[in-house]
């Protein structure tokens, strides 16, 4: 393992939102890096927006702007949405900069002097009715390999077969619907990949490069000849100009990859390092990607051997994740399983709830994860809160209330059993296997609680106050050792309130046997407007630490502009959102739905919110709430 690592995660495409399937990849790859850098190892996170190609040169056009202004708005967005789920990059970029500009240029001049460059006319789909030719993202047509439907015309999405446009099945055009598609010469640029193909063998099956099921996967490819890859496309196009040509581009998939070594770059003349350091052919740096399961060839084939052609350092691991599901079906739009990062936040869900989620579903396969709300509270609540959140909530509130002062911890085994439990789970962080990691916390932590309910120290506080501090001492010393584990998946800040007591900023330090650890002052809350109830359950269910029922709770994120005049005008306020008593899960469910565009299911959600409601005032709001979704359906 080298001294320092680079990790990347798949460039967002600049042309829409993120949704929370990128934010599988990005809260994986954050965890990884955070892991790393607690270990003490360098870990430098790179990510940039992927801004070329037709789609934004089409978007851009439609909204009436130019593409430069089109990928900077979406650009923002995106910043703003990996900000809010604490995606620390280092430097979050873009592809149309003038570093990326001029790698690009270098690594085709590498291959061209390696003879891997060849020019020849190709037979391309031009639309007569949009007078241009299409790019293989504007055909739609059946799979040539698998006969599936409506796939583009590069790649297929059920098979994974890559292949020509013109060898697509009933083609049409994507931009206007022809299907009277005609077939025109013009002249392109080609990588010959199978020029690489012998290296690409040995690179795929070094140890530890790919994870067996996708090194299964990509020998399939290799098992066949490799087809010359086409990297340039026609005008009009928005990306940059192959050198000596005035109508040729160089396609969005030769220069987006090369995203990673050109924001390096910016990342290095910001801080006065060198790009050499990190992607020079004997750097002291592991090159790090996580991606998801539908660009592996890009990333195993394509990209290793441009870096393989122009000298520079090769991937040391590609680390594939599994595809994000809704409820147990395919994210679709139609189906209202599609969700966007900014419909969860505005919905006043936390990203904390997510990220523990996430890591606590993914393993270190590419096996598909579902997301279940349901699963999602359930989780939040019974393992994050009740075991080890509850465990840090009963030792500190008998602490607080007795002096705040802790003594030495009881004689246990529990400094012991953790130094093994540390070493496992950073051998676990490093292999991806977070699910993992959360299991073997919530062991840990099962087991001081177990001990605590039978120590009972609140009863020894009035006979043998000293042993009962122990006791206390030693559940504290655990609640540290289980948030300083789980803090590279919820980062210190977003840990609930009692953990942030206790939860130091390094993943390894020496633990000394009853070590007296300092006195831990009650913490405030981060937002004076957000009780210590913020943290307590998701959609406002009731704390299980609240010493009472809570008939509301502070939301972790609601902008009082969405607030609804109906809500305003019977007086709610507008940071608070239902507790149990009005059904909360019916209510953010309907936010959802409501937000989603799907009226009828959002007004059932409210109605039936109505129907739980504890008064009469719960009972009007939830029914002008299921009105409101039937007049905005009607707007």
């Amino acid at each position: 393992m080298a001294s320092r690592m680079l990790v990347t995660h798949a460039l967002p495409y600049a042309n829409g939102s993120l949704h929370l399937g990128h934010m599988v990849e990005s809260v994986q790859t954050d965890v990884f890096v955070r892991a790393m850098n607690a270990m003490g190892t360098e870990c430098i996170f790179i990510c940039a927006d992927d801004t070329h190609g037709t789609p934004i040169e089409i978007s851009a056009r439609k909204a009436g702007v130019a593409p430069e202004e089109w990928i900077a708005r979406i650009q923002r967005e995106h910043a703003e949405d990996y900000k809010a789920f604490e995606i620390g990059f280092d430097l979050f970029y873009t592809t149309h900069s003038p570093e990326n500009e001029q790698h690009t240029r270098r690594i085709y001049e590498a291959l061209r002097a390696d003879g891997a460059i060849e020019k020849r006319d190709v037979e391309q789909v031009y639309c007569s009715v949009d007078k241009r030719f299409l790019p293989d993202r504007y055909i739609r047509g059946e799979c040539p390999v698998c006969g599936t439907k409506d796939q583009y015309g590069d790649s297929c999405e059920n098979c994974g077969s890559t292949y020509e446009p013109t060898e697509l099945k009933n083609p049409r055009c994507a931009i206007c619907g022809n299907t009277n598609l005609e077939r025109r010469t013009s002249p392109h640029y080609f990588v010959k990949l199978s020029k690489y193909q012998e290296w690409l063998r040995g690179w795929t099956r070094s140890e530890g490069r790919l994870q067996p099921e996708i090194r299964n996967f990509v020998d399939k490819w290799l098992a066949e000849p490799l087809r010359d890859w086409d990297i340039s496309r026609d005008a009009p196009y928005f990306g940059f100009r192959i050198p000596g040509e005035e109508t040729k581009y160089f396609y969005v998939w030769l220069d987006a990859p090369i995203g990673y070594l050109s924001s390096t770059d910016k990342w290095c003349q910001d801080h006065g390092r060198r790009v050499e350091e990190f992607w020079g052919a004997d750097a002291d740096c592991d090159l790090v990607h996580f991606i998801g399961k539908d660009i592996v060839y890009h990333h195993t084939l394509f990209w290793p051997a441009m870096l393989h052609a122009a000298r520079w350092k090769e991937p040391a691991r590609v680390h594939v994740h599994g595809m994000l599901t809704v409820e147990g079906a395919k994210m679709s739009k139609s189906r209202g399983t599609f969700l966007n990062v900014r419909e969860y936040l505005d919905a006043g869900l936390d990203p904390e709830w997510l990220r523990y989620f996430y890591a606590a579903n993914l393993g270190p396969t590419p096996s598909d994860i579902d997301l279940s709300f349901n699963e999602l509270k359930n989780r939040v609540n019974g393992e994050l809160l009740a075991n080890v959140g509850n465990l840090a909530n009963r030792a500190l509130s008998l602490v607080w209330k007795n002096g705040g002062k802790l003594t030495r911890a009881a004689s246990s085994d529990v400094f012991q059993q953790a130094r093994t439990v540390e070493r496992e789970i950073s051998e676990l962080y490093k292999r991806c296997d977070t699910r993992t990691v959360v299991q073997k916390v919530l062991e840990f932590s099962s087991s001081a609680n177990q001990r605590l309910q039978a120590q009972k120290p609140w009863e020894k506080l009035k006979t043998d106050r000293e042993a009962a501090l122990e006791e206390l001492t030693l559940a504290v010393n655990v609640a540290r050792f289980c948030a300083r584990w789980l803090a590279p998946i919820v980062p210190p800040d977003d840990l609930p309130l009692p953990l942030r007591a206790v939860s130091p900023l390094r993943l390894i330090e020496v633990l000394r046997e009853k070590e007296p650890l300092k006195v831990f002052p009650e913490p405030e809350p981060r937002n004076p407007e957000r009780v210590p109830e913020e943290r307590t359950a998701v959609g406002g269910l009731p704390d299980r630490l609240a010493d009472g029922p809570v008939r509301y709770v502070r939301a972790a994120v609601v902008d009082p502009d969405l607030v609804s005049a109906h809500d305003r005008a019977v007086g709610v306020d507008p940071f608070l959102v239902p507790g149990p008593g009005v059904a909360a899960e019916e209510v953010v469910r309907g936010d959802l739905l409501q937000r989603l565009g799907r009226f009828e299911e959002a007004r059932a959600a409210f109605e039936a919110a109505a129907g739980l409601a504890g008064n009469k005032r719960e009972q009007e709001l939830m029914r002008r709430r299921a009105a409101e979704a039937m007049d905005t359906a009607r707007v």
